[in-house]
C-alpha cells in the first residue's frame, strides 16, 4: 500500500489565512501523501484545521508556504480546467441545483471535458453510466434534487464526482447530514470505490468509530498545528488516537475501539468471563451503572456469561452462592443487591 506512488503530496506545507490586518497560521510543516486505492480519513477536534487543510488541498485557498503537487505538477500552476480533470470536490454545504434532475446533476461532472455548452460523447455517457452504477442511484435519476433526502443527495453528488473521472476525490464531512444507516452506507461505499475505481479518496469526518473501521489511513490533526498520519491500528496502539481526542470524563478503550464515557471505579470487585459478544454488552451495562470491572479473577464477585440462542444468560458467583440470571437487566439488579454501597457511589459519580 505505502510503496505506491503518491498522487497528491505536500512538502513543508503551511496552511492558514492571510488578511490585510493579522493573518492566522493553522498548521506548518505538513508532509503528507495521498495514494491511489486508499481511503484516508482526516480527523480532529473542532477548530483543529480540518476544513482549512481540505480547502488548501483542493485549491480553494492558497497555502501560506510550501507546496502541493498533484502528480508531477504544482497545484498553483494548474488552470481551473486542468485542476478539474485531476481533482473533484464534494462539499458539506447543500448545492442549489435549481430544477435539475439527479441525472442532469451527475452529467455536470463531465463539464471539465465538454465545457458548459458541449455535447456529451459516447465516452462521456459511459463515464456517467458507470458512476450511476457504482453509487447505485438508478432509482433516483428522474427525480429533482429538491425531492431527494440528504442521503440521496449525497450519493448523487458523489456520482457527479465519479463522473468527473479524477484520480483524486476530496469530501468535506460527507456524512454530516445523514442518519446512522446512511452514514455507514456512505463510508462503506467510499471505501469500496477507493479499491474498485483505484481512486485516492480523502474525507474529513467526525465519525471516529466508522473511520477506525473503514479508513486505510488516518490523518490526525491537533489544535497545535501538528498532524500525525498512519494506519488506524498503529495510531490506536501507540496512543496517538486516544491523545488526539483526550477529554475529561471519558476514555478510549483500545481493546474494543470505542470511547467509554463513564468514570472508572476505584473499588472494582467484579470479574467477567465468557464469550466475547455477551461479555462486551454485560461490561458496558455494568460500567454504565457505576459498577467497577476488575482485571483479576480473584475479585469478590465472578460473573460468567454464556452464549444463549435467545437473549442473555449468566451466572453470578459471590461468597459461595450462585445466582442465575437470564437478562442483562436481571444481572444489574442482582449486582446492585450484592454491592449496594458501590452502586450508590457509582450513581453519585
Amino acid at each position: 500500500m505505502n510503496n505506491q506512488t503518491a498522487i497528491v503530496e505536500t512538502r513543508s506545507l503551511a496552511i492558514g489565512y492571510r488578511s490585510s490586518g493579522m493573518g492566522r497560521t493553522v498548521a506548518v510543516g505538513l508532509n503528507i501523501q495521498l495514494r491511489a486505492g486508499n481511503m484516508v480519513c482526516l480527523l480532529g477536534s473542532n477548530g483543529a484545521g480540518k476544513s482549512t487543510l481540505m480547502r488548501t488541498l483542493s485549491g480553494l485557498q492558497p497555502p501560506l508556504a510550501g507546496e502541493i503537487r498533484i502528480g508531477d505538477q504544482l497545484l498553483g500552476t494548474l488552470k481551473p480546467a486542468e485542476l478539474a480533470q485531476k481533482l473533484s470536490l464534494v462539499l458539506t454545504d447543500r448545492i442549489e441545483a435549481g430544477n435539475l434532475t439527479a441525472r442532469e446533476v451527475v452529467a455536470l461532472g463531465r463539464t471539465p471535458y465538454t465545457g458548459w455548452l458541449g455535447s456529451l460523447t459516447r465516452d462521456d455517457n459511459f463515464k456517467i453510466a458507470q458512476s450511476i452504477e457504482q453509487t447505485g442511484i438508478t432509482p433516483l435519476l428522474g427525480r429533482h434534487m429538491h425531492q431527494l433526502s440528504d442521503g440521496e443527495r449525497q450519493k448523487v453528488m458523489l456520482a457527479r464526482a465519479l463522473a468527473q473521472d479524477t484520480p483524486v476525490i476530496l469530501l468535506d464531512e460527507p456524512t454530516a447530514h445523514l442518519d446512522l444507516p446512511n452514514r455507514v452506507e456512505m463510508m462503506r461505499l467510499l471505501h469500496t470505490l477507493a479499491r474498485t475505481a483505484h481512486k485516492a479518496i480523502l474525507l474529513s469526518t467526525h465519525e471516529l468509530d466508522l473511520a477506525l473501521q473503514t479508513a486505510d489511513e488516518l490523518w490526525l490533526m491537533h489544535p497545535d498545528g501538528s498532524l500525525l498520519a498512519g494506519l488506524p491500528e498503529d495510531l490506536v496502539l501507540n496512543g496517538a488516537f486516544e491523545a488526539t481526542f483526550a477529554r475529561s470524563g471519558f476514555s478510549f478503550d483500545r481493546a474494543t475501539g470505542t470511547f467509554i464515557i463513564h468514570q472508572p471505579i476505584d473499588n472494582a470487585q467484579i470479574y467477567l468471563e465468557g464469550p466475547e459478544g455477551p461479555l462486551f454488552w454485560a461490561k458496558r451495562a455494568l460500567q454504565r451503572n457505576g459498577l467497577g470491572i476488575s482485571r483479576y479473577r480473584d475479585a469478590a464477585c465472578l460473573v460468567r456469561v454464556v452464549d444463549a440462542e435467545n437473549g442473555f444468560q449468566a451466572e453470578i458467583i459471590f461468597q459461595n452462592q450462585t445466582f442465575k440470571v437470564s437478562s442483562v437487566q436481571a444481572l444489574i439488579t442482582q449486582i446492585h443487591l450484592l454491592f449496594p454501597a458501590q452502586s450508590r457511589s457509582g450513581a453519585a459519580s
